[in-house]
């Protein structure tokens, strides 16, 4: 769904320009809240100050709905948000969320992952088709993401684009890889990690994904995938979950030590490595991420 300048979206509502959802003032999307770990030395002027980790992002909005003469038209307006932003499906779900989509000028579309926390009305001029909204989203990951998601496939034992058939006998022969990007390479052209979505298809036995620059493993045994049957981690923050193709949860295959909640694409260039044994060379790694900002730049997709 694309928006003009101004124009937010909230679960698939739009609001502000162009629409009847007057827009007074956005507040949030600076730094957003801190949980610190500072001390205070014993017998000492001063802070020693420990790490800082990121809250959630509250991000306020003073609006109002302007139908001129129609109260009944400026009811369903808010109604139409409360039910998107407030579906029973997210609210009685651990960890889901809804988007809310801003656009501003000079700026591409960027996402926040959260849930409405307040949507408090004013009905002092209701009866003229006017009603001020105070709305309160809370992103409960504090990054910026990319309004579209981005995906890369690798086949298992890919060296080169053609891939390596099995049964491989020797002596093996492997050409020189194609000019450009290596199989299983991945861009974050953002200024954050950002954690993805992977999902093995089978044939194929004890898989294993690695981020081969910074070495973190995603293992899972004993697993035997089938022809057409897949498994999916979400590494995302609030889902964290292995899932099978038939909703049953894997996760408690996850080799010991690897960690699903440290394994994220860093900014720049990176890259995959798909590792599992099949005989039948057709299984299949398929890695989606969101490219992730700390601010809202002007730079970027």
């Amino acid at each position: 769904m694309n928006l003009l300048d101004w124009e937010h979206d909230l679960a698939g509502v739009r609001i502000g320009a162009g629409t009847a959802v007057v827009i007074r003032a956005i507040q949030g999307i600076g730094l957003p809240e801190k949980r610190n770990n500072d001390v205070e030395p014993a017998r000492e002027d001063g802070l020693w100050a420990g790490a800082d980790q990121y809250g959630g992002r509250l991000i306020r909005i003073d609006c109002a709905v302007r139908c001129p003469g129609d109260a009944a038209a400026a009811l369903d307006i808010l109604a139409e948000l409360q039910e998107h932003a407030d579906p029973d499906g997210v609210r009685l779900a651990p960890g889901l969320t809804v988007e809310l989509r801003l656009k501003y000028p000079g700026r591409p579309i960027r996402m926040l992952r959260g849930r409405l926390r307040k949507a408090e009305e004013d009905q002092e001029q209701l009866v003229h088709g006017w009603l001020p909204i105070d709305i309160e989203f809370l992103a409960t990951d504090p990054l910026y993401y990319s309004d579209q998601s981005e995906q890369t496939r690798i086949k298992l034992g890919t060296i080169s684009t053609g891939g390596v058939a099995a049964p491989v006998v020797a002596p093996v022969v492997v050409g020189a890889v194609p000019t450009g990007m290596p199989p299983g390479t991945v861009t974050n052209p953002g200024t954050a990690a950002t954690w993805p979505i992977i999902r093995i298809d089978g044939p194929c036995v004890n898989p294993v994904v690695t981020h081969v620059e910074s070495k973190r493993t995603i293992g899972l045994a004993p697993l035997t995938l089938l022809e057409g049957q897949w498994v999916e981690i979400d590494t995302r923050p609030g889902w964290r979950t292995v899932l099978d193709d038939a909703g049953a949860s894997r996760a408690a295959l996850l080799r010991w030590g690897d960690r699903i909640d440290e394994f994220t694409i860093p900014p720049g260039r990176s890259r995959f490595q798909f590792d599992a044994t099949d005989p039948t060379n057709r299984a299949l790694l398929t890695v989606t991420w969101w490219p992730a900002w700390r601010t809202l730049r002007k730079d970027g997709p």
